[in-house]
């Protein structure tokens, strides 16, 4: 659905309460342009993230990405501005002076979801956090800003780290049914985790010890986010919003740690409702401990 002024916001909004629930719920603390701008850009980031499970195969998720690669740097008026999530990010973008090289860094770092190639190291997974959390969080600061750089670069680093990771984590059972691993290989091989039995949905001691260790990797970030959230801008509060859920959320995944392939760890929607006010009430007062 597209609204009066042919946005496409009512577009965008909608797709993120479908497929993005939790940043959803960040909008609820914004309005006018900066709801717009971030139901714009997080649409964006749900039809880069969901293209594995729209393609059969790697080639199609490819051209679909090199398509949005196309998008972003059309010029003004050009025929793409016609498809409701294009036409807004790119308003977006010029609305708010935004820089295109972490568009398409996010959409880079995305191709790896099209393969099952493992992920190296945790170097590689907190960069791959990084481009696509991260980055995400900070352009989401910059729109509510209005394009104006709001000195939450460290922050949002941190913020997204945790949030990926959590991701990951909760998504594993799901991921290992396609083959597909996330969990850094270095940190298998310390462990001794043999792919195959988690592939096979077997979770072994192996398993376990290495996602306790990717949790922990998860707090830290996240105690490195509370120690910087006072420095955010007040209005810049809402990008961070969404990274409240990711306390909460792993403590479950360590209350059910003895079956991580097996286990559904989410929270209800009223408790994400009500954990998402609270963290906006305590972020807007300065207290450091507001976010996870």
């Amino acid at each position: 659905m597209m609204t009066r002024d042919g946005t496409g916001a009512d577009h965008c909004l909608s797709l993120v309460r479908k497929l993005d629930f939790d940043r959803y719920l960040s909008l609820l603390y914004t309005g006018g342009a900066a709801r717009d701008g971030l139901a714009a850009l997080y649409a964006f980031n749900m039809e880069i993230a969901r293209a594995r499970e729209i393609v059969s195969d790697p080639m199609p998720g490819e051209i679909r990405f090199q398509w949005w690669r196309d998008t972003l740097e059309a010029p003004a008026g050009a025929d793409v501005d016609q498809h409701p999530v294009a036409g807004a990010i790119r308003r977006t973008i010029a609305a708010n002076a935004l820089p295109l090289a972490p568009f398409v860094n996010l959409i880079d770092a995305r191709v790896f979801d099209l393969y099952d190639d493992p992920m190296p190291t945790l170097g590689d997974l907190e960069g791959y956090a990084g481009e696509t959390s991260s980055v995400l969080i900070q352009l989401a600061a910059m729109v509510l800003c209005r394009g104006r750089d709001p000195g939450t670069a460290e922050a949002a680093g941190h913020a997204g780290v945790a949030y990926a990771i959590t991701g990951l984590l909760r998504a594993l059972p799901w991921h290992a049914r396609r083959r597909q691993l996330y969990l850094p290989a270095d940190l298998l091989d310390a462990h001794g985790v043999d792919r195959e039995r988690i592939f096979a949905g077997e979770t072994t001691p192996a398993l376990k010890a290495a996602v306790a260790d990717l949790v922990a990797i998860a707090r830290r970030h996240l105690d490195a986010l509370r120690r910087r959230i006072g420095d955010v801008p007040r209005e810049a509060i809402p990008a961070f919003l969404p990274v409240c859920l990711t306390g909460p959320l792993l403590a479950r995944i360590e209350r059910r740690s003895e079956d991580p392939l097996n286990s559904v760890v989410d929270l209800s929607p009223l408790a994400k409702h009500w954990i998402t006010w609270r963290s906006w009430r305590r972020a807007c007062k300065g207290c450091r401990n507001s976010l996870g």
